[in-house]
């Protein structure tokens, strides 16, 4: 996938990055032993001048696919979060979109966080 390819202005990209950005967060659930009912997976398509978002929502992680409109490839936010009416969670890690493609190092970040202790409420 080129995930460079802007979304912006264009309905038919946006379309497909969100189709394909659902998929690969799909696997990379599957690849984190994510039971289904643990997580949801939400697309927002925004305006017609972004490319929206596509996020992965678990209990203890979040995971959310965009393109920056600063034009920067740190498209994969990933952060720890308490459930799914955790919208902040914890800090931002980034990642570039590719790494939907190239799973090894997203998957080695979401383990490493998920080890992480869960603050005190």
């Amino acid at each position: 996938m080129n995930w460079q390819k802007d979304c912006a202005y264009n309905e038919e990209q946006k379309k497909w990055f969100h189709t394909i950005a659902r998929r690969r967060l799909r696997l990379l659930a599957a690849e984190l032993h994510f039971d289904k009912d643990q997580y949801d997976i939400r697309s927002n398509q925004g305006g017609v001048a972004v490319s929206g978002e596509v996020t992965l929502h678990h209990e203890r992680i979040y995971i959310q696919a965009s393109q920056s409109a600063l034009g920067k490839d740190m498209g994969i936010l990933v952060r720890t979060c308490e459930g799914r009416r955790d919208y902040t969670g914890g800090m931002n890690n980034w990642l570039p979109l590719t790494a939907l493609d190239n799973r090894g190092p997203l998957i080695t970040l979401v383990k490493s966080l998920l080890k992480s202790p869960v603050p005190n409420s």
